[in-house]
């Protein structure tokens, strides 16, 4: 059996991990936005759309037709009528709005993915949600002149099924969002395991810049992580690989600076910032404008 030696990625945090979710929903409130504002009615078109049994009514007066679509708009609550039309409103909407739908449950299933812990039916929903829009583009791409059975009666099921899916998996996303516990010392322990692997670059060019060759220090510090690794996976032991290179003459001149080398916070750059600068620009406002709407009274504060 062979042995590989991975080298870990840099440290985050869990406020920007759950940054990455929150940016996703993000983009879709925003896509949903977008699609809210492009709403419109097919309008008073008639049989095929030509209005041509308004037109019979108002004797060929193509002005009082126009005028009768603007005041059946008002009187639904739209502003845009789709100005051509068959017999139904272009069902390219329908894929418009699944595909919405769908980067909802693309969200839902990245936060479920990364939790892993009770988030199956989450998944589960979303892969349906995330399959949806095809049905749609094929309804679209193969209309026929007007309309036919397989038009209606398919859209009748898939549109509402995904609705109703979403509307789970919200539900669902909520629950485990609003449920989630941060193991502080888990985290930590984690770390310390995993982070000499991670400091070694920064150890070397401690060393560097007290006099060691890089290249020389690099072929150490190499060498003492295959054997650390080893004792880890191999031996079943803990990662010995600072007090490997503590031991090592070569890394004696950095030996008294390891443990500042070795302080997590180093490592995980402007994450907190990022955090906060996220939630003040991009979250909070988004949340005052529909505080209603969630329930909450005052403005929101990080």
């Amino acid at each position: 059996m062979g042995f590989t030696h991975y080298q870990p990625a840099q440290l985050t945090t869990v406020g920007k991990r759950a940054c990455l979710w929150l940016n996703d929903l993000l983009m879709d409130y925003n896509s949903l936005l977008f699609l809210k504002s492009n709403v419109k009615l097919r309008g008073v078109k008639g049989t095929t759309g030509t209005q041509a049994s308004f037109m019979d009514l108002f004797n060929n007066d193509e002005n009082k037709v126009k005028k009768l679509e603007k005041l059946v708009l008002k009187k639904l609550g739209y502003e845009k009528a789709y100005p051509v039309t068959g017999q139904t409103y272009p069902r390219k909407f329908d894929y418009n709005v699944l595909s919405v739908l769908s980067g909802i449950a693309q969200s839902g299933y990245r936060f479920a993915n990364d939790i892993r812990l009770r988030s199956e039916r989450l998944c589960s929903l979303a892969r349906f949600v995330m399959s949806a829009p095809i049905n749609t583009a094929f309804t679209a791409s193969t209309q026929w002149f007007e309309r036919t059975l397989d038009d209606s009666a398919n859209k009748r099921i898939v549109i509402a099924q995904t609705f109703l899916a979403v509307d789970g998996l919200l539900k669902l996303y909520m629950n485990i969002s609003e449920n989630l516990v941060v193991y502080d010392k888990v985290i930590d322990k984690h770390i310390r395991a995993e982070l000499p692997f991670m400091a070694t670059e920064n150890i070397i060019m401690e060393g560097v810049k007290k006099g060691g060759d890089r290249q020389d220090l690099h072929e150490e510090i190499r060498q003492l992580s295959m054997k650390a690794s080893e004792n880890v996976k191999i031996n079943g032991g803990e990662n010995n690989l600072i007090d490997l290179i503590k031991a090592d003459p070569k890394f004696a001149a950095v030996k008294d600076d390891i443990a500042d080398i070795l302080e997590p916070k180093m490592y995980v750059g402007r994450a907190p910032s990022q955090v906060t600068e996220f939630i003040e620009n991009e979250v909070d406002p988004i949340l005052s404008e529909n505080r209603k709407r969630l329930g909450l009274k005052s403005e929101i504060n990080v």
